[in-house]
């Protein structure tokens, strides 16, 4: 009988945060720039420079520490993790390792089962980033860019508390709402401003003992990760398999082969020699600045949820996508204070939105339109002055370049023609037109005065109201 194996994972998760400067220099942190062009003696690691603390890395950090159940940590230090890159300009990073901000957290998950489920946080630890190596195949040499060295991260450490790539991606999904709703960060994947290492190992159902664990790195996306999970997994039961040992190392995920390879043997705290850091002050939290960041803290998806059932009363899966972003949520919620109209308003969110997002492949946090002018839209469908059609072409418009609605459909005379008398004229000639339309319509063929209707709105270029073609159609017929 084929034995049953049990899969262990742990995550460790990079996140950058949105500070405007770097974690201990007045550097920018933007994404891009010429190389080496936000750097100075702190970030590029020259003898004789001092680090000092950004205080608003330190509120993003205790702000993700009280969102995920941690302890705060209310005496901390930094320490130095010393190894040697290239792109590491000290020769050390400035971490934390015996005093981390945050401790003992979790978040609750739904499995797939749909039960729900505690991923244990172990810790949330401040620290520096890396520069950037950038290999130049024509010259045969490696440049290296400081402008991401010194940008600061918070690493978030799992306990080893999931056993599937369902549950690692619902753990990921719910730490990334965390995370920007309270404006940490963007966490967007592929730019690297959140990068997941998993930390796997199998075992025989039941066993107690942990197997050998390996660590994975290189993984930008959810579906590389999910891959990764599934390959290693089958990787190592074909090891235990076969009599082999796992051998616990860094793995690096190929996710065009579908496969990791070795890049180095894993590493332990002792290998690192860390030391307390000589250049950096304790970093003491009063009770004033925990309640401070306390009273800040957002309202949360789940609580939005509840709260948008009760007040809008739109439908579940609308809120679930809407809540999905937070910007999302922002637009809906500033767009009906200002109109009071939560169907409609999610209508277009879930509709045209939605629509646009997918054919431009543009992230909901990147959507430009604002609550303004969408308020507009809606004002212009509802008092008649568009008709639905020409609105969705205004949207359209608004979603690549924030146009103001009203002015856009001045300046393109796409108002609706309410002309009674002009109407009726085109109506007339669409009649004369297209007699055999008009005798399936007397022989009861119910859909001929669509056809009919389309003609009319393809003479009006759009702009007629259909109301009112169907009712001076019906009427002429």
């Amino acid at each position: 009988m084929a034995k049953e194996y049990e899969t262990v994972i742990g995550l460790e998760v990079h996140v950058e945060l949105a500070t405007k400067t770097k974690i201990f220099c007045g550097c920018a942190t933007e994404f891009g720039g010429e190389p080496n062009t936000h750097t100075c003696p702190v970030c590029t690691g020259m003898p004789g420079s001092l680090p000092v603390l950004n205080k608003q890395v330190l509120e993003y950090a205790i702000a993700v520490g009280l969102a995920t159940n941690c302890d705060i940590t209310r005496y901390g230090k930094f320490d130095r993790k010393n190894y040697f890159y290239p792109d590491n300009p000290q020769n050390y990073q400035i971490s934390q390792l015996y005093l981390p901000i945050c401790r003992n957290g979790g978040v609750e998950i739904e499995t797939k089962e749909g039960g729900k489920k505690i991923v244990g946080i172990h810790e949330i630890h401040m620290e520096e980033d890396a520069g950037k190596l950038i290999h130049d195949e024509w010259e045969d040499c490696s440049l290296v860019d400081y402008n991401r060295s010194g940008v600061p991260l918070i690493e978030i450490v799992s306990e080893p508390d999931m056993r599937s790539a369902e549950e690692v991606i619902a753990y990921l999904e719910k730490l990334r709402l965390i995370i920007q709703y309270l404006g940490a960060s963007d966490c967007k994947l592929q730019e690297g401003s959140m990068r997941a290492d998993v930390n796997l190992s199998v075992r025989e159902a039941g066993a107690e003992a942990f197997g050998t664990r390996t660590e994975m790195k290189n993984l930008n996306s959810f579906k590389a990760i999910t891959r990764a999970i599934e390959g290693e997994r089958e990787r190592q039961i074909d090891l235990i398999e076969e009599g082999k040992e796992v051998v616990q190392e860094t793995r690096r995920w190929d996710d065009t082969k579908g496969e990791s390879y070795a890049m180095r043997s894993k590493e332990d705290a002792q290998d690192y020699r860390y030391f307390p850091d000589p250049d950096l002050v304790p970093i003491v939290v009063s009770d004033e600045m925990l309640d401070e960041i306390r009273a800040k803290q957002p309202e949360f998806r789940t609580e939005k949820m509840l709260r948008y059932k009760e007040e809008y009363g739109i439908p579940d899966y609308d809120i679930e996508i809407i809540t999905g972003t937070k910007h999302m949520a922002d637009i809906f919620e500033e767009t009906v204070a200002i109109c009071n109209q939560p169907k409609k308003v999610s209508n277009w969110l879930m509709g045209e939105t939605m629509r646009l997002i997918k054919e431009k492949e543009v992230d909901a946090e990147d959507l430009r339109f604002s609550p303004e002018n969408l308020a507009r839209l809606i004002a212009l469908v509802d008092t008649n002055v568009i008709n639905g059609s020409v609105a969705k072409e205004v949207f359209e418009v608004m979603f690549d370049s924030d146009i103001d609605p009203e002015k856009y459909v001045e300046e393109h005379g796409l108002k609706t023609v309410n002309d009674e008398g002009a109407l009726r004229k085109t109506i007339e000639d669409v009649i004369a037109n297209n007699p055999q339309s008009v005798e399936d319509y007397h022989n009861g063929k119910e859909k001929a005065i669509g056809f009919l209707v389309g003609q009319t709105m393809k003479a009006m270029k759009g702009k007629a109201d259909p109301g009112m073609v169907n009712k001076i159609l019906k009427e002429l017929l």
